[in-house]
C-alpha cells in the first residue's frame, strides 16, 4: 500500500509505502507544544519506505534528538525522526495524509502526560457541523 500525504499549503508533498510498525495517538507535551493540539495521530515507517515528492520541509529540534519537520509556509507539521528513541523510523503525522481513514490509531501512548479532560472527551455532545 502506498499513501501520500502533504501539508496545507500543497508545498511539500511525501509518499509513504508498506505497513507502518505502529499507529499511535500520543499524549506527550511536546507533541501538543509542537501541533496546539492535545493528542497528535502517528504512524511509523522505516525509513526507507518514507519519501519526499515535493518541496523542503523545516526542521526543528527541541532537545537535539527529536527531529520534527514541517512546511515553512504554511506550518503544517508533518514527520518527526528520533534516531536515539526510533532508530530507522521516520513518524508521519497521520491527520496529514490526503487519505488519514486508511491509518486508524492501534494505540494510545504517553497517556502519563495527557490533557486531564481528555480522558472524558467522547461523553461531550457531538455535531456533524457547527450547532445552530
Amino acid at each position: 500500500m502506498t499513501l501520500e500525504g502533504g501539508c496545507q499549503c500543497g508545498a511539500v508533498r511525501y509518499a509513504v509505502k508498506g505497513q507502518p510498525a505502529h499507529v499511535a495517538l500520543c499524549h506527550c507535551v511536546d507533541c501538543r507544544k509542537s501541533s496546539g493540539a492535545p493528542v497528535t495521530a502517528w504512524a511509523a515507517y522505516a525509513a526507507a519506505d518514507f519519501a519526499l515528492l515535493a518541496g523542503d520541509p523545516a526542521a526543528y529540534s527541541s532537545n537535539g534528538s527529536s527531529i520534527r519537520h514541517f512546511c515553512a509556509t504554511c506550518g503544517t507539521g508533518l514527520y518527526f525522526v528520533n534516531e536515539a528513541v526510533l532508530p530507522g523510523l521516520v513518524d508521519i503525522q497521520v491527520a496529514t495524509l490526503d487519505d488519514p481513514d486508511a491509518l486508524p490509531p492501534q494505540v494510545h501512548i504517553q497517556t502519563a502526560e495527557r490533557v486531564g479532560w481528555m480522558e472524558s472527551a467522547d461523553a461531550l455532545p457531538a455535531f456533524a457541523r457547527y450547532p445552530g
